[in-house]
């Protein structure tokens, strides 16, 4: 008898793994084709032939696909767990959704940091250095005739680059792990810490992610507070807004004219250039024709958005555009007053740490006051500050020109993008919970972070946060006040104020004045 319940135990442990190990294959699946349409949309289209650089590019599109994949599990991983745990509340003797436990939330969150740690300190780094080798010189491909020997060229060339591409990666290897150990020598001086420095998989890998979590974080809070006040002006841009006391047909028909008057200047142009070129002067032209050119597209887009604004429906204009600047109000409020509650129950409880106690566990008790609403609220704030975080990153001067043009991105470009996006989709839910947006303690290797139970750094983590998203806020909604009193000071020409990024496309409308489009 005993021996049946242990063959039948043993049996339905293995169904349970093949169900799990099938539910994470097709849920990573699905992420990766949506992966691959969003890469191919923006990669520059190259010519289709089968040489060495369109065969390196294409492994370098897959690696870049699989790294895409797993930053958009990393970002969907919390909100899934989020709502799964109060699915599991709400019917927890469900025949259908048994497949939904703990083992496998758990399973999934193993899978997302070990695959977050391959595409950062492997894939990527192997991508890039492939993308950029060219073969050791005396490994590299010669030129040989026929179709046969030229097959077997190009598979030495592939060897050669690959070899290459593993030389950089041991050496950069080499040269983190040596960093990492002589920061952990300097830091820690005692007996255990020397020991513990010999030790690759339980301390130098743990540690070495730990400090890159740390510095996503850090990078969350310059991006998130930053993108909080740029969706205003996103939003702005995408969506038709209220004419007040606007005369668009006016606005329509003046830039009509000034469309023609540029064409015609456009047309003459080019008809003087076969009569400058003998003369010298084709360069000067040609440097005109190009400016009337840019000037052209400004102006039709400019008359596309008019047109736009003019065939938007009432509701549209006077109803959307409101509503949805109030949402965004809403949502930016409440989580700046989320992040004030949290400082408060830091300094007064010590189980508000990020590395606190550990929760009842998946399926035991909801993980907020309010019941399901509170978790969907969760849910929201989280997507919320991660598109924030997103719009922030592109918004910075640094690394503004990261950003991907449709059919005209590089694959270096492409890769960059996606080391960035995985950093930053890794440290959501630690933000997430540093922040005390949600309390789900993190599974799995997300929490082995030893920073996330230092209490000054938590504590200064959330000041700055609520701080710096109250200032880019405030700054926001004064821009205008701000600049009518540089006018009446007479400091606008100092150039006092900066508001080039939000109103980078601000120029003279058809009436005269300045507007923002």
């Amino acid at each position: 008898m005993e021996g049946q319940d242990e063959v039948s135990a043993r049996e339905q442990h293995f169904h349970s793994q093949v169900r799990e190990s099938t539910i994470c294959f097709l849920l990573f699946a699905i992420l990766y084709i949506v992966s691959y349409f969003i890469i191919t949309r923006y990669k520059r289209k190259s010519d289709e032939q089968e040489d060495e650089d369109a065969i390196v590019n294409r492994i370098s599109l897959f690696l870049s696909t699989f790294t895409l994949a797993v930053s958009a599990g990393a970002v969907l991983l919390l909100p899934f767990s989020i709502i799964s745990n109060e699915i599991l509340l709400s019917f927890p003797q469900n025949y259908y959704i048994q497949w939904l436990n703990g083992s496998l939330i758990h399973g999934l969150w193993n899978l997302a940091s070990l695959f977050s740690n391959l595409c950062l300190f492997v894939l990527m780094p192997f991508a890039f250095f492939f993308l950029e080798s060219e073969g050791f010189a005396g490994l590299k491909k010669t030129k040989v005739k026929g179709e046969n020997q030229l097959e077997e060229g190009y598979e030495k060339g592939i060897r050669a680059r690959i070899l290459e591409t593993l030389v950089m990666l041991i050496l950069l290897a080499l040269l983190i792990l040596g960093i990492v150990w002589v920061a952990s020598a300097l830091i820690d001086n005692d007996a255990a810490s020397m020991e513990s420095l010999y030790d690759l998989w339980e301390f130098y890998l743990p540690y070495l992610y730990s400090c890159i979590s740390l510095m996503g974080c850090l990078l969350l809070l310059l991006c998130t507070p930053v993108g909080l006040s740029r969706m205003f002006t996103v939003m702005g841009q995408l969506l038709v807004k209220p004419t007040i006391l606007e005369d668009l047909d006016e606005q329509i028909y003046i830039i009509t004219l000034e469309e023609e008057a540029l064409q015609r200047r456009l047309n003459g142009l080019h008809c003087c250039v076969w009569a400058f070129s003998s003369c010298g002067l084709s360069s000067s032209v040609e440097h005109n024709i190009t400016e009337l050119e840019q000037e052209l597209d400004n102006v039709k887009t400019l008359k596309t958005k008019l047109e736009r604004r003019k065939k938007a429906s009432a509701w549209e204009r006077n109803l959307v555009y409101p509503a949805v600047m109030v949402l965004l109000l809403i949502e930016t409020s409440i989580s700046v007053l989320l992040v004030a509650c949290n400082i408060l129950c830091l300094l007064v409880d010590e189980t508000a740490m990020p590395k606190g106690t550990r929760g009842p566990g998946i399926g035991n008790a909801s993980l907020s006051a309010f019941g399901f609403v509170g978790a969907a609220l969760e849910i929201i704030l989280i997507f919320y500050l991660m598109v924030s975080s997103v719009v922030g990153f592109y918004s910075l001067r640094f690394f503004g020109n990261f950003i991907p043009k449709k059919d005209d991105t590089t694959m270096t470009k492409i890769i960059g993008n996606c080391v960035s996006i995985l950093v930053l989709s890794s440290a959501l839910p630690v933000m997430s919970r540093t922040l005390g947006i949600t309390r789900f303690d993190l599974l799995g290797d997300f929490g082995r972070f030893n920073w996330l139970g230092n209490f000054y750094i938590v504590l200064s983590y959330n000041l700055l946060f609520a701080i710096m998203t109250t200032l880019c806020l405030v700054r926001k909604f004064t821009s205008a006040v701000r600049e009518e009193l540089f006018k009446a000071l007479g400091l606008h020409k100092l150039h006092l104020s900066d508001t080039s990024r939000d109103s980078e496309t601000a120029k003279p409308s058809a009436n005269g004045h300045q507007k923002a489009l």
